[in-house]
C-alpha cells in the first residue's frame, strides 16, 4: 500500500477516509491546525485556519470558510461526519496559535484564535484529547488515517508524538 502525504495549505481542510493517507499541515505559527480523527471508521480530517472570526471579512469568509475558525471548523466537522465519522468517537488534537510575528503582542492573533476555538468547542461539547499551542515556535502536525497516529514537529525541536 502506497502511504499519500495530503497536504493542508493555509487557510485549507482536508478529510479521507482512505488508510494509506497521511494529512499534513506545515508552518503552524499563530494559525491553528486543528486535527479530528474517529478510530471506528478511521475517518481522518485536518483544517489549518488562519483568523478567529469570519465578521471581519465576510466575503473572503463566503470564497474560503476555511480560513476562519467560526467557518471552519464547523466545515471540518460537518465533512467527516459525511464520511462516517461520529461525534461521540472524535479525538480531537490542537496545534499552534503561537505568538510569531507580533513580538509586542499587540494583535495576537494566535490567542484569539484559540480562545475563538475553545469558545466554539465548548459550545457543541467537544474535548481536546491532547494540544500544543502557544509559545513563539512553528509547528508541522501530520495524521495518519490509518492508525491515527499525530506526529508533531516543532522548529529546532525535532518530532514527537501528540
Amino acid at each position: 500500500m502506497v502511504n499519500m502525504k495530503v497536504i493542508v495549505g493555509i487557510s485549507d481542510m482536508k478529510t479521507s477516509s482512505n488508510v494509506s493517507d497521511t494529512l499534513i499541515t506545515y508552518s503552524l505559527g499563530s494559525c491553528i491546525g486543528v486535527v479530528i480523527w474517529d478510530p471506528v471508521v478511521k475517518v481522518g480530517g485536518m483544517l489549518h485556519y488562519m483568523l478567529p472570526e469570519s465578521r471581519i471579512d465576510r466575503e473572503r469568509a463566503r470564497k474560503n470558510p476555511y480560513m476562519f475558525a467560526d467557518t471552519g471548523v464547523p466545515a471540518l466537522f460537518q465533512e467527516s461526519y459525511r464520511l462516517g465519522a461520529a461525534k461521540s468517537r472524535l479525538i480531537v488534537k490542537v496545534v499552534g496559535g503561537s505568538q510569531i510575528l507580533d513580538p509586542t503582542g499587540l494583535f495576537s492573533i494566535g490567542k484569539r484564535n484559540y480562545a475563538v476555538l475553545q469558545k466554539l468547542f465548548a459550545k457543541n461539547k467537544i474535548i481536546i484529547s491532547r494540544e500544543n499551542v502557544g509559545g513563539s515556535v512553528n509547528r508541522t502536525v501530520s495524521l495518519d488515517v490509518g492508525t491515527g497516529r499525530v506526529l508533531l514537529k516543532i522548529s529546532g525541536r525535532g518530532e514527537i508524538e501528540l
